[in-house]
């Protein structure tokens, strides 16, 4: 049994906390929309994705994506580092983990939370590929990090990586994601406190 997560480290220390205005609350409307209302809420949606877009060109080169599992009880850390997170990365992972576990003649169950790159279509490949051999277990909605261990584990993972310190380069990061991932394979994931 593998429980899996995608964590996201940034090469600069993040605050923890700080004060910051409160967004003002949407106002639900009661009557239907005019066109030209229609129109104006369609602009400033494409604005808002070009200020998203922009800012994705600014954090490249800023943060590592990792997608990564921890068997329950050995606690063997098996993680891919993808450029960003989506269906094709989830994809080589599959492969990647069975690569490993394909010869074993085991059922291999990966435990998922309900993202979008878990349920896409573009898995029906390999999932119809490894059939017999691999299945994603679903979380319920809205559930909390004590179903998934590896919440608590990439918290902990987060803190002893980054905490309070700035890398000068993803490589440097990503040498300290290494140092931090393999110093844990010793070390049971129920022996984690959060």
């Amino acid at each position: 049994m593998l429980y899996e997560d995608e964590p996201i480290l940034w090469r600069v220390a993040l605050p923890r906390a700080g004060w910051w205005r409160q967004a003002q609350r949407a106002r639900l409307r009661t009557r239907p929309l005019s066109q030209s209302q229609i129109k104006g809420e369609e602009s400033r949606k494409r604005q808002a994705w070009v200020r998203y877009r922009s800012w994705s060109r600014v954090t490249s080169g800023v943060l590592l994506s990792v997608i990564g599992a921890v068997q329950y009880g050995t606690s063997k850390v098996f993680y891919k580092v993808v450029p960003h997170f989506d269906t094709e990365g989830l994809r080589q992972y599959i492969h990647q983990v069975m690569a490993l576990f394909g010869h074993t003649g085991k059922e291999v169950v990966m435990v998922v939370d309900r993202s979008g790159i878990h349920r896409a279509k573009k898995l029906a490949s390999p999932l119809a590929y490894w059939h017999e051999q691999f299945r994603l277990h679903f979380l319920p909605p809205h559930c909390g990090h004590h179903l998934n261990p590896i919440e608590g584990f990439c918290r902990v993972m987060k803190d002893r990586i980054g905490a309070g310190r700035c890398f000068p380069d993803l490589h440097q990061l990503y040498q300290r994601t290494r140092q931090v991932l393999m110093a844990h394979q010793a070390r049971p994931i129920y022996a984690f406190h959060w």
